[in-house]
């Protein structure tokens, strides 16, 4: 079979492998056929991407078919539709018997810690396997970062009517915009991209955008936007350390910031304005179960234009090509095996 391994920071190359012949009673061999690319991708072929070690197989947004199921799975057949919950946990840790399987103490996920899904073939646990054959290839393949986004907005809390700024207009901060519109927000998106700005607004049906240039005063631009107040939610989606130090001073008296991005760096803050404001900060990890079958439903329904979320296909043969070109300015890539 081919897999396509990242060697080293900057080298991605095809190999042929032998595909698995034998697994576990309770494990699945799936067929894979769509692949997305995340940012987490790209920041381990650039270098920057923590908890990773090199070589790596990449790839965690993953949909195929079942091609083989072990003797004692119970839930999935020969030729199902599948999506996979990359989130590899141990189940007795802390974390784990309090139902946060997303930040297990022992995480190991999968194209990130241990092997990924750039490959023609994966052996996964069934626990961590969806049947979604109401859905298509391409939309199976994306619900693990719009999970992402759903998981954060559950963990904001948000209430009907309450003002939500999203800073970071790419594949996680979309998904985190339109769940925070479908719970009722009213909904302010910021970027510095006139064009990703452009499409969030007619992808998520957020109220408000905001370009975040370098000469506007963006503290007065939000109160002026959002009737004289800052907002009580931000939620940071860009993984840049300078733009998650800002977002404290974007955040009303009271009110909650959340990171969903990830940055390979300390993050620090003015502590007498954290108090003065009582401001709630937030990290948000990954996605449950509760998560993925919110955003199955919610695509299901019709609440998300999966169509127009995916901006750029490729051809599995063209993977190594496509990182080395670098060419990432577009919101997601889904990689086609045939």
């Amino acid at each position: 079979m081919r897999t396509v391994v990242c060697q080293d920071p900057g080298k991605m190359i095809m190999l042929k492998r032998d595909a698995p012949t034998s697994f576990g009673e309770k494990d699945i061999l799936i067929r894979v056929k769509r692949i997305g690319i995340c940012g987490t991708d790209l920041h381990a072929y650039g270098g920057n991407q923590p908890f990773f070690n090199y070589p790596r197989i990449l790839g965690h947004e993953l949909s195929g078919i079942v091609e083989s199921v072990g003797e004692n799975v119970q839930t999935l057949d020969i030729g199902d539709r599948v999506t996979v919950i990359p989130y590899m946990h141990c189940g007795d840790c802390v974390a784990c018997k309090n139902g946060k399987t997303n930040c297990c103490t022992k995480m190991q996920v999968i194209g990130v810690h241990i092997d990924g899904g750039m490959t023609e073939y994966l052996v996964i646990p069934e626990s961590h396997i969806l049947k979604v054959n109401e859905l298509s290839l391409n939309a199976a393949a994306i619900i693990e970062p719009l999970s992402i986004g759903a998981h954060a907005v559950r963990r904001a809390q948000i209430q009907k009517g309450e003002s939500v700024l999203i800073i970071g207009a790419g594949p996680i901060g979309l998904g985190v915009a339109r769940f925070a519109k479908l719970q009722g927000a009213k909904t302010i998106m910021m970027d510095i991209s006139k064009e990703r700005l452009a499409f969030s607004r007619e992808w998520t049906g957020c109220d408000r955008v905001l370009e975040a240039a370098n000469d506007v005063d963006l503290v007065k631009e939000l109160m002026n936007i959002n009737d004289g107040y800052l907002p009580t939610i931000v939620m940071d989606a860009t993984g840049n350390k300078q733009s998650m130090m800002n977002a404290f001073n974007y955040v009303s008296h009271g009110g909650k910031l959340i990171y969903v991005g990830l940055v390979k760096d300390h993050i620090s803050f003015n502590d007498p304005d954290f108090h003065a404001k009582e401001l709630t900060l937030m990290g948000s990890r990954n996605a449950t179960l509760d998560d993925f079958n919110y955003v199955i439903d919610s695509i299901t329904q019709g609440n998300v234009d999966i169509d127009s979320y995916i901006t750029t296909k490729i051809s599995f043969k063209n993977v190594p090509d496509y990182f080395q070109a670098k060419l990432y300015n577009t919101n997601k890539v889904l990689i086609e095996i045939d």
